[in-house]
């Protein structure tokens, strides 16, 4: 048994029909040369293995004493439920394909089971097919999934190995009230010393120019901040690793800052065209990930930015971005883990209580949007000589933020995932159009065009 983490329990908590927590992925493979017609179906009985799935995939979530400490509790996964071969008719196109996995993703997990699933999917169109892999946040987080996907994969083209197992230790305590009581007053002796330490850093967090803290205090409210239903859009853009490269070269920025820029520019063009921009700018809570050991699974916290989409010059967005990046994530950075992680629960506190009691909407927001960014592979990589053409993140929203973009970073792309409230964020798409548009513009600001 082992217990969930102060950050994992509260994305336990915060888990309902129209909010699901689960995180996906995406990714779409080309078929090798001399590929078998069931080589999608034999990727579905390798996987039916289930020895390709560290702890705790093959764990259910068992609420403790009073509902107070959940903990993980081992199972026997039934791999007939969790792990699916699908098809779409043949020639299956992307935009069907997208419309599948918006389905999929706006489906709750079962919480007496293991909080999981695979999709494999055939019939796409160019000899290719894709895997949707959905798991609770919870159980992981986008660093977490990348780096179990990661170890699915080789470098190798020419490799015959289905899937890499990943070996998985069971943790058995003494006794299960030994551990109870050892890990509450672990958790009480680092809680005591994590507030001191965050009491000592908030007053300074909150002086001087480019305030995430303040930031959050003047959000104002866009249309996706209200009530959301339970079904999802997703929308991809893909950019060019060496435009954003030559662009934060340009103006002394980073490559994280000029994506950021360029979710600003599609955001404030599309509210511009609902005729629906704040005169306020907007704000993204953009989470940094820390130092985590085997048993940790949330390892990430963040801070608020500003995106300057009250400014009509790409450029002074992208400044605005900069400066506030730089500062919040030195601030996050020189926390000790300890305190990051009580920093996290004091982040999502207001987000947990005001889902489950229903204020969260009436409340101000604290940001409008999440962007956040991980790497998978600067290497080409391959499934039994399947190349891995693209991988799409695919992530949660909660009540009153109906916005969510992840990207990920995968050889010379940079891939970007939208993710939507299907009936408070029409037309979802154009945000998607409206990415690419936004960075050919900040090109031109910046004189590398």
């Amino acid at each position: 048994m082992k217990l969930l983490s102060p950050v994992d329990a509260m994305f336990v908590r915060m888990e309902s029909k129209r909010t699901p927590m689960h995180i996906g992925a995406l990714m779409i493979f080309e078929l090798p040369d001399g590929a078998a017609p069931d080589f999608a179906a034999k990727l579905h009985t390798a996987f039916s293995q289930l020895t390709f799935l560290p702890w705790p995939f093959d764990s259910v979530v068992h609420d403790g004493p009073f509902k107070l400490m959940p903990s993980w509790r081992q199972v026997e996964p039934d791999p007939e439920y969790h792990v699916r071969l699908n098809a779409l008719p043949f020639p299956g196109t992307d935009r069907e394909l997208g419309t599948l996995v918006s389905r999929l993703h706006s489906n709750p997990l079962d919480f007496d089971r293991p909080l999981w699933e695979a999709h494999i999917i055939e019939g796409l169109s160019d000899r290719r097919f894709a895997f949707y892999f959905k798991a609770h946040h919870c159980a992981v987080d986008g660093m977490g999934a990348v780096n179990t996907i990661k170890r699915w994969l080789s470098t190798n083209p020419e490799g015959t190995e289905w899937l890499t197992p990943v070996t998985s230790s069971e943790f058995v305590p003494d006794s299960k009230a030994a551990f109870l009581t050892k890990t509450s007053l672990r958790r009480v002796a680092d809680g005591a010393v994590a507030v001191g330490e965050l009491t000592k850093r908030l007053g300074g967090m909150f002086r001087g120019a480019n305030s995430s803290v303040r930031a959050a205090l003047k959000t104002p409210r866009a249309p996706f901040n209200t009530r959301l239903t339970q079904q999802r859009r997703l929308a991809i853009q893909s950019l060019e690793l060496a435009r954003l490269r030559a662009i934060a070269k340009s103006t002394g920025t980073t490559v994280n800052d000029v994506t950021l820029a360029v979710c600003s520019g599609a955001i404030r063009n599309f509210l511009l065209d609902a005729k629906a921009l704040p005169k306020k700018s907007l704000t993204a809570s953009v989470p940094v990930g820390f130092e985590r050991d085997e048993d940790t699974v949330n390892a990430a916290t963040g801070f608020v930015c500003p995106l300057g989409t009250d400014e009509v010059d790409p450029i002074v967005r992208l400044r605005t971005i900069s400066a506030a990046t730089a500062r919040g994530k030195k601030e996050i950075l020189a926390m000790t883990p300890n305190a990051l992680q009580h920093y996290t629960v004091l982040g999502l506190l207001p987000l947990t209580l005001g889902q489950k009691t229903g204020a969260l909407t009436r409340l101000p927001p604290l940001f409008n949007f999440t962007v956040s960014n991980v790497v998978l592979s600067k290497e080409t990589l391959y499934l039994n000589g399947a190349r891995l053409a693209s991988i799409v993140p695919v992530s949660f929203l909660c009540d009153g933020y109906g916005l969510n973009v992840t990207l990920v970073g995968y050889t010379d792309k940079v891939v970007l995932g939208f993710v939507g409230c299907r009936d408070t964020l029409p037309h979802l798409q154009n945000l998607a159009k409206y990415a690419g548009e936004a960075l050919h513009q900040l090109e031109l600001a910046a004189g590398v065009d």
